[in-house]
This record gives structure tokens, sequence and C-alpha cells, in this order.
């Protein structure tokens, strides 16, 4: 096992046990009760203790060796460079479909990156394969019991398993699932469906073999297969026809599921539903929405905001007179019509401009995958209004830049008016421009 340099720290908080001991930004946590830390989960669960050994490296190199007593709910304050110490587990399959293996060049590097990680997967919800497992992972998993983690099955089969990761020597995700619930450890599984190879009874009997491992799988998120125009590989997209059939399996087998399980467990993503021009299930068929993150529930979510929002008063808006939306096309139907709605509602003029995505080709639709080129493309020549209103998912988590490294400024300043970043219609009856924020855009 590589030797952890332990957790470089980048903040500490003012009158934290950290602070009280005196810890500093640059300093080097590396171990706690002489268990070398390898990220922040080993921090949190090995700071648990009432009475803590610190080993710390000092920014000028000096090794220091801290005793200290915390009570139950002293926490230690502190903030770290990077959650894991050691780096990050990298992916070993070798997926057709890969969506990162899709991205065009030039591209910043951290977009590249592969990870099959489980403590991202502990972490994030990042969705990991579990094929690069230890028995060091096996034995961390039975004393810390990380849970819930996200795992991409796509068939339960191990022999087409192994040959959609381009890995031979797959190991049977069924039996790790099956021990990951002797740990205590909960799981949300996600099967990524590529038509013609793991759809149809394929898919049926992987559901089937998941369902028998409920309560230890708690859900199974299904999602179309996403590729992009750099992609060689010899698989397509789904169409709206295979998404119809595949909703006409799926729902009367959540509606099975609900009545045996007590919960759908069932879950398409909101993508099958718009492909197969289908109504969006109501709020309740999500069973507390447990995959929001891989795209499931989010219109409902967006459906439900607005069913609320348009009984506020919408008195903030007839300032502007005319505000103009962005999306992605598959949602463009469905937010037509809400800003239609909106529009009535508020006696003011909303456009909606539906962006083609030609960075990563026609055939990726979704709003989290606008790039800022493409939207100042399809804006050009447009009138926007006073007031522009792109999807917050188009950019990264500090709100500052798309996936092609364009910021917010460099688009307001394309059109001219202020831009509001917003996930729900909520956001803007109830946001600040972003000529309010420019400070914090630097």
């Amino acid at each position: 096992m590589r030797q952890s340099p332990g957790g470089e720290i980048l903040a500490v908080r003012e009158g934290s046990l950290a602070h009280r001991i005196d810890l500093h930004p640059g300093d080097r946590l590396l171990a706690i009760n002489g268990h070398n830390l390898r990220d922040v989960i080993d921090y949190q669960f090995y700071s648990a203790d009432e009475s803590l050994a610190l080993t710390v490296r000092r920014a000028d190199g000096r090794a220091e060796h801290v005793q200290v007593d915390r009570w139950v709910d002293d926490d230690m304050g502190l903030e770290f460079t990077d959650p894991t110490f050691d780096g990050i587990r990298r992916c070993n399959n070798h997926c057709e479909f890969c969506f990162i293996h899709q991205m065009p060049p030039g591209m910043r590097k951290t977009l590249y990156v592969r990870d099959d990680d489980l403590r991202y997967s502990f972490l994030y919800g990042n969705f990991v394969t579990l094929t690069n497992l230890t028995e060091e992972d096996w034995e961390r998993l039975a004393e810390q019991r990380l849970s819930p983690l996200y795992v991409s099955v796509h068939a339960t089969d191990r022999t087409l398993r192994a040959r959609m990761l381009g890995l031979p020597d797959a190991p049977d995700v069924l039996q790790q699932i099956s021990r990951l619930g002797r740990l205590g450890v909960e799981v949300h599984a996600q099967i990524v469906v590529v038509p013609g190879v793991n759809d149809g009874q394929v898919l049926q009997r992987s559901v089937d073999e998941l369902a028998k491992l409920f309560p230890t799988v708690t859900s199974v998120g299904i999602v179309p297969v996403g590729l992009t125009r750099y992609q060689s590989a010899s698989v397509r997209t789904m169409t709206g026809v295979e998404a119809r059939a595949l909703l006409a399996w799926a729902t009367p087998r959540r509606r099975e599921l609900q009545r045996r399980l007590g919960l759908r467990l069932v879950y398409p993503s909101d993508e099958v539903y718009l492909l197969a021009g289908m109504p969006i299930p109501g709020s309740s068929t999500y069973d507390g929405f447990p995959q929001l993150a891989n795209g499931i529930g989010l219109t409902r979510l967006l459906l439900d905001d607005w069913s609320r929002a348009r009984r506020r008063s919408l008195e903030r808006l007839t300032a502007y007179g005319h505000i103009t939306l962005v999306c992605g096309r598959l949602i463009a139907p469905t937010l037509a019509r809400l800003a239609a709605e909106l529009a009535q509602a508020a006696g003011i003029r909303v456009s909606l401009v539906p962006v083609e995505n030609e960075f990563f080709g026609s055939t990726v639709t979704v709003s989290g995958l606008l790039t800022g080129g493409d939207v100042k493309r399809a804006l050009s020549g447009v009138d926007p209004g006073r007031l522009l209103v792109l999807p917050r998912v188009m950019f990264d988590a500090s709100a500052e830049v798309t996936l092609d490294d364009c910021s917010l400024k460099d688009i307001q300043a394309a059109v001219g008016v202020p831009v509001l970043l917003a996930d729900r219609l909520s956001d803007l009856i109830a946001g600040q421009s972003m000529e309010a924020d420019t400070g914090r855009q630097g």
C-alpha cells in the first residue's frame, strides 16, 4: 500500500479544536491515533474519538505530535485542499460508451480524469463499477461502512458486463453487491442502456436480479447511453420508439415492485420520458428522489416548483418586460409550456432559445452539457430582452465557467444584458441578476 502524504490543510475554522491547538493552512495532518489518513473520510472517522493523538507536519517541514481531548460535539474544524490525500483512483475499464473518451481535445485536463474511486462514490454520489476493489478496500468498508455507494451495473450477466466494461476478468457484480449488503452498505445502482446490447430481455433480467438484492439495492436508475460526435464505437443512442417500449415494460413493473417492496425501486431517467413523449410521473413515484444527480426526477421538481412559484407575486418580473430563457433541446418542449404560462401570469414577454449542441454534437441534447460558445452562437442576432436566464447546470461548481472555459462575464458581455443562473423558475422569481454578483465572478 502506498503511504499517504496526509491531508494539506486549506482552512482552519476560527474557534474550532484545530484552531485552539494552533493548526494552520499549509500544515499537513498525517495521522490520528496511529491511523495514517488517506482522505477526509479517514479524518472524519478517526477524529470522532474523545482522545486524539495527532501527527502533523508543519508547513516548514517540522514533524509534531499533538495530544488533545475533545468533547463529543467538538468538531475539529479543518478544511483540506483535496478530499483524497493519496490521489484519485483511476478507472481501469475500457467501456465503448465512456463519455470521457468521447470528449474533444484541447479542454482542461481535469475533464479527462476517469475516476472509479469508491470514496468519491460515498462522498459525492459518483458512480463506480467496483472492478478495482482490493481486500484492503473491503476491510475498510467493513470498518467504516461507507454507505450508500453508487454502482454502475449495466448488466448483471457477468459475461455481458465484462464485455461492456472492456474488462474480461470483471468480478461478479451481484456477488459484490451481496457482500456490501452483509457489511451494511446500501447500494444505488444504475444501468446505462445501450440499444441492442443490454436492453430488452437483458435489461429485464438485470432489474429482476437486482430487485432480489433489496433492501441492499434501494434504487435502480435506467439511463440512455450518451454519445458525442467524437465517439467511434459501434453503439447508438436510444430512439423514441425504444423509449416508449422501455416505459411500457417499466411502468407495470414499478407498480408491482411498489406493492411487494414498498417502493418502485426502478427509476427511468427524465430523458427516457422526454424521448418517449410521455408525461413525467408524479413526485410520489420517485420515493424521495434517490438519484437526482443522475438526471432522475429533475423535470418533476421543475414542474412542481412552477406549480408553487406561480402562486407567488410575480411583480418583480414586470420591470424586465422581456426575459429570455436558454435550454438544451431535450427539455425545450416542456420549458416552452412553462414559459408561456409564466408570460401570461406575469404579463411579460418570455422568449425561449433551445440551443443546438455543436460542441459535442446534435445527439447531446441536455442543458447540463451546453457550452458558452454554443450559447453565444444561438443568441447571436437574438433580442434577449432585459434579462437572460441560463441553466445553472451548464456551469462548474463555482458558477464561474462552462465546459469550454467560457465565463459568465463573457456571456454577459456578448449579450449586453444582465444574466441570471437558475435551476428552476422560482430562482428567476426570487433571484438577483449577474450584475449584482460581478464582484464574486472575479
